[in-house]
């Protein structure tokens, strides 16, 4: 393993096995991966060219096969030891590439999933491929490597507490930032200087830093605002490990709190207790989302419901730390069974209520002692800036 290589070919090979077990149980011939989250769990490949279509083909016996665009050579060759690369010229189209790839490993007339669930395959790209292969059999890949990803090996757990420790170092220091009279491009600029000198690569998204004002645009940031005495700030913000991502949340006062505030503090830590007490080795994501509610109806808040209290994080890659295309909430109605290597961002959140708002969010991984939080140098309780 190198500086390029964030995986040892040893994890990379049984990664592969276990994704060609379930392209048996699916009595497929080839799985096509689409998503840069998926093809660097498979490869390693890590840069910013996923912009363009990727596509590796993944056949039930052979090599490995990665079409992108020529200009990638070098990056591929510097970072993939275990997949043949196809490079096409801008002018062409990827599909041609994929299908020769497909004719060469002799899977283009057989029982062929694609991960149509990508945000990076294009419905023009993902059409010509099938159109190239009339007499495939076609299926919807999406989520067999996904579902892989769920559960962490030892060297992603090491690389997932990582980046929570970088995510706590942005998150300090964006507090830090806060007072009356600070612009949020001043706290932006403190924390991103902070998550990179504590070892962050680029994160998912955000950071996210917002006023009162704007405290339930979920995914808006800093724009050149001012901070102002009585103003609640919210922070979200991400710290990244070889891909691995470590969001976590905060509330912060600016000034002074409002009345009351102390029950909203109380709420959401004893909610975030009772969402990680209900993260065990069996339980449903369901579970864990009771847990959140139980707690915000003993405090009053009876008719108070949120789409999930947290989702599972993995790799990441631009525009989002939830590891892809689709988030893998803690919902109310949901039956994913918990396991031990499971990582996620834990919301216990309340705004919008009638009681004061308050918010606090972490990175937390299921381990043999239990559901470990990752983020714990940045106080979960009252936080006033002056």
């Amino acid at each position: 393993m190198t500086a390029h290589q964030p995986f040892p070919r040893q994890e990379l090979d049984r990664r592969l096995d276990k994704l060609r077990d379930a392209i048996a149980d699916r009595d497929l011939d080839g799985l096509l991966v689409a998503s840069p989250e998926n093809i660097y769990y498979l490869t390693g490949l890590d840069h910013w060219g996923f912009f363009a279509t990727h596509i590796l083909v993944v056949p039930r016996d052979g090599e490995l096969r990665l079409v992108a665009r020529a200009m990638e050579q070098i990056t591929v060759t510097n970072q993939v030891a275990n997949a043949v690369f196809h490079g096409h010229a801008d002018g062409e189209e990827p599909a041609d590439h994929v299908l020769e790839a497909m004719t060469l490993l002799g899977i283009r007339d057989g029982r062929v999933a694609l991960e149509e669930r990508s945000l990076f395959l294009t419905p023009y790209t993902a059409s010509r491929i099938k159109a190239g292969a009339p007499a495939a059999a076609w299926s919807d890949g999406s989520g067999l490597v996904d579902t892989l990803r769920m559960v962490k090996s030892p060297l992603e757990v090491t690389y997932t507490r990582r980046a929570a420790e970088a995510a706590d170092a942005g998150t300090l220091a964006a507090i830090d930032a806060i007072r009356h009279g600070a612009s949020d491009h001043e706290v932006a600029g403190e924390c991103q200087r902070a998550l990179c000198l504590a070892g962050s690569e680029y994160p998912g998204f955000g950071p996210f830093i917002r006023p009162t004002s704007r405290l339930g645009e979920e995914h808006t940031t800093w724009r050149g605002e001012t901070f102002r005495n009585g103003e609640a700030v919210f922070l979200e913000i991400g710290a990244a490990c070889r891909k691995y991502q470590a969001p976590m949340g905060r509330l912060v006062y600016v000034g002074s709190a409002p009345a009351g505030v102390e029950r909203s503090v109380g709420m959401a830590i004893d909610a975030m207790e009772a969402i990680a007490a209900a993260i065990v080795p069996g339980a449903r994501a369901r579970d864990a989302y009771a847990a959140w509610r139980d707690v915000a109806r003993s405090h009053g808040l009876k008719g108070y419901e949120r789409h999930h209290c947290g989702y599972l994080t993995g790799i990441g890659f631009p525009p989002s730390w939830t590891g892809g295309s689709m988030v893998t909430s803690l919902a109310p109605d949901s039956d994913l069974e918990m396991k031990q290597g499971m990582s996620f961002h834990l919301h216990s959140w309340f705004t919008d209520t009638d009681c004061v708002d308050y918010f606090i969010s972490n990175a937390a991984i299921l381990t043999e002692m239990g559901c470990e939080i990752l983020t714990t140098r940045s106080p979960q309780t009252l936080i006033v800036r002056a």
